[in-house]
């Protein structure tokens, strides 16, 4: 094989390459094997049938042709071996000349990494705004402890906005009773619109005992796109009463018996949430310092092939919850061409921060021992909820264990980087990566109890 490397850009090699047929022979031997198991020929047993057989049956040119794809790959990985090439991502391969004896000449394609120039991490500072815990947000902690404990109590007057009523549905298309469209006794807060459209309005007003009718669009079923008369009766009303914040809310709220202890606990909690935040800000400024510094280009091609992962994995994500990519559009009052404009630039950016910390990785000569990867293994399977074990196993046969080894290194190098560059809040207080360690483990005791 011969093969020579044509630069394009920072990010991207053109391989020309040129294997004389003999070396191809392996893998055409391969191609007859593996057609030859596929067929039937009578007269002849499975896997048996001589060559010229199946260029009878089946044609040269679809075994050459098997045997070329078989070959190309490995014809790639000697190419790069051979020049040193730092190869990202898949290659775009165009074969240029091929015939039955003839040599086989393609090109391939393909992103690389491109040389980058690491600045000191001594050098990069980081500022973030400091912790701040108003009151308000306390008094929100509060309120939601409050409707958790809020009680409900039938009043004798029209309901009103926020109120709970008990009641009963029967909806009919030209006096035919809906499927599904029937119900008695269920609660409903007034004004939340968790019903059916115009079922807020009709009951706003009413007494317990009282009935009404509207008419709704119904969106699933049968009917869907019919309108429907619905008629309601309202059971009863009932007025939401939120307890007192005193000391005997607290103690029925939580295990303190003071307001004060209970607020105080709040803003611990508070606190602590903040400051990962505040710590994953530094750290995400670091990085965004870092890219710039070191000036890295992002490739097209791995770019390209990330956004297409990101954007199926979102069509996938609204086709569960029955929407489709238009729907999501014109919720968000986007266009297509903005989607993707948005997936390239995070796509990029990410695409930025991952050879930012391979190649801090390959400096610092980071090691990623079993236990860690082990360690990542077991976190990934619980998260997909799965047996370490069959995880691993798909994994492996899907052949994305290496990018999960890599992304295991890349934590290391994050935390490298994290410990060497400065970090700290408006205050002037040094931000370390201990803090995190220390406020995330206090995060999962406070889980635990």
């Amino acid at each position: 094989m011969k093969s020579t490397v044509e630069t394009l850009s920072p990010t991207r090699v053109k391989l020309a390459i040129e294997v004389p047929f003999d070396e191809l022979k392996p893998s055409l031997q391969k191609a007859y094997r593996e057609i030859g198991a596929q067929v039937q020929v009578p007269g002849f047993r499975r896997g048996k049938i001589p060559a010229a057989v199946i260029d009878q049956r089946v044609g040269r040119g679809a075994v050459l042709n098997e045997a070329v794809q078989e070959a190309i790959p490995q014809q790639i990985l000697a190419a790069v071996q051979e020049h040193d090439v730092k190869t990202l991502g898949r290659p775009e391969v165009e074969i240029t000349e091929f015939g039955d004896n003839e040599p086989l000449k393609f090109t391939a394609e393909v992103d690389v990494r491109p040389a980058i120039t690491v600045p000191d991490l001594s050098t990069i500072s980081v500022t973030v705004p400091a912790v701040e815990i108003g009151d308000n947000e306390i008094d929100e902690q509060i309120n939601g402890l409050r409707e958790r404990f809020a009680t409900l109590k039938s009043v004798d007057r029209p309901a009103a906005e926020g109120d709970y009523v008990q009641l009963d549905l029967k909806a009919t298309v030209d006096g035919v009773e809906v499927p599904g469209g029937s119900a008695t006794n269920i609660s409903h807060e007034v004004g939340s619109k968790q019903l059916l459209p115009g079922l807020d309005e009709v009951l706003v007003g009413l007494v317990a005992g009282a009935d009404a009718n509207f008419t709704t669009q119904l969106v699933g079923g049968d009917f869907a796109g019919r309108d429907a008369e619905v008629d309601v009766t309202v059971r009863s009303v009932k007025d939401k009463q939120l307890p007192e914040v005193d000391d005997d809310f607290a103690q029925m709220a939580s295990e303190f018996d003071t307001l004060e202890e209970l607020r105080g606990d709040l803003r611990e909690r508070l606190t602590k949430v903040k400051k990962v935040e505040q710590i994953y800000a530094a750290r995400d400024e670091a990085l965004k310092q870092l890219v710039e510094a070191a000036d890295i280009p992002a490739p097209e091609g791995v770019v390209k092939d990330e956004v297409e992962g990101r954007k199926q994995a979102m069509t996938d994500q609204l086709e569960r919850i029955g929407a489709t990519l238009q729907d999501y559009l014109s919720s968000e009052d986007k266009t297509e061409e903005q989607i993707d404009q948005e997936l390239t630039e995070a796509a990029q950016e990410g695409v930025r921060i991952q050879l930012l910390l391979d190649t801090i990785a390959d400096a610092e000569d980071v090691q990623v021992s079993d236990d860690e990867f082990g360690h990542e293994i077991v976190h990934r399977a619980q998260r997909a909820q799965m047996q370490p074990q069959q995880y691993y196993d798909q994994l492996v046969q899907s052949g994305a264990a290496a990018a999960v080894f890599g992304d295991v290194r890349r934590g290391k190098a994050l935390a490298s980087v994290m410990e060497q560059v400065e970090m700290k809040d408006s205050e002037g207080t040094v931000l370390t990566l201990d803090d995190l360690r220390a406020a995330s483990e206090d995060e999962h005791a406070g889980h635990n109890h």
